[in-house]
């Protein structure tokens, strides 16, 4: 019951103040859409202080943060968390994300005006081949890419099934990777109501270089992501 009350307040606060920056933002695709960028990370700074507020829930920055584009960063995956604060650490970070979130309601059509990229898991060669050509766009324009080897939450302690696709898109764009790992599931679990008080460490590992062997870089990421399981 203790954490019941701080738990639906947060919810309240995130759900609406989500749908008032969503109309809004549906205004500017129209007449500024470059100020969306602007908007989404506004709104994961105040979801996150929100959490720190109402839940107790606090985030500590290990690593050096990267200053800019140039960079893919290859982030765990625990929580819905992770998403504000990516928007929030990085510099305009671009997103990778599945297409099936574009169909969600309030914020769904707002991501690729945003500046995210949607991938159709299920396009096969011509599917990659344009998200690379949207990628390359972004670390044109000086944003950050953010992908998730995983493709979904994981929760804390269990280890995921990491995908190859970071290792063809850090080789087609030619950039460095850097390992993101997190422990924010033990605060917010996947799907999970209720919010426990307490920190949320992300950290920031030494980039990877493009030209890994895959077996190589997915085993360097594993090693991020999962140092405290095999300890």
């Amino acid at each position: 019951m203790i954490r019941v009350i701080p738990s639906f307040l947060f919810n309240l606060f995130m759900f609406a103040s989500g749908a008032v920056l969503s109309a809004y933002g549906r205004t500017l695709v129209w007449w500024a859409p470059a100020r969306l960028p602007a908007l989404e990370r506004f709104w994961a700074r105040l979801c996150l202080g929100a959490l720190r507020l109402f839940c107790g829930i606090r985030l500590r920055v290990e690593g050096a943060v990267p200053p800019g584009g140039g960079v893919i960063i290859a982030a765990q995956h625990q929580s819905a968390m992770d998403i504000f604060i990516g928007l929030t650490v990085l510099r305009f970070p671009s997103f990778v994300l599945k297409r099936e979130l574009l169909r969600l309601p309030l914020f769904g059509k707002l991501l690729v005006p945003g500046g995210m990229v949607a991938v159709d898991r299920d396009g096969g060669g011509a599917a990659l081949r344009k998200m690379v050509a949207e990628c390359r766009e972004k670390l044109a324009a000086g944003r950050p890419i953010v992908i998730f080897p995983e493709g979904t939450r994981v929760p804390p302690g269990e280890r995921g099934a990491l995908q190859p696709g970071v290792v063809a898109l850090a080789r087609a764009l030619d950039v460095p990777v850097i390992p993101l790992s997190t422990d924010s599931g033990k605060r917010w679990g996947k799907q999970a109501f209720l919010k426990t008080p307490g920190p949320v460490t992300i950290k920031f590992h030494p980039a990877l270089a493009p030209g890994l062997r895959r077996e190589d870089m997915l085993a360097a990421l594993a090693e991020c992501y999962y140092e405290k399981i095999t300890k």
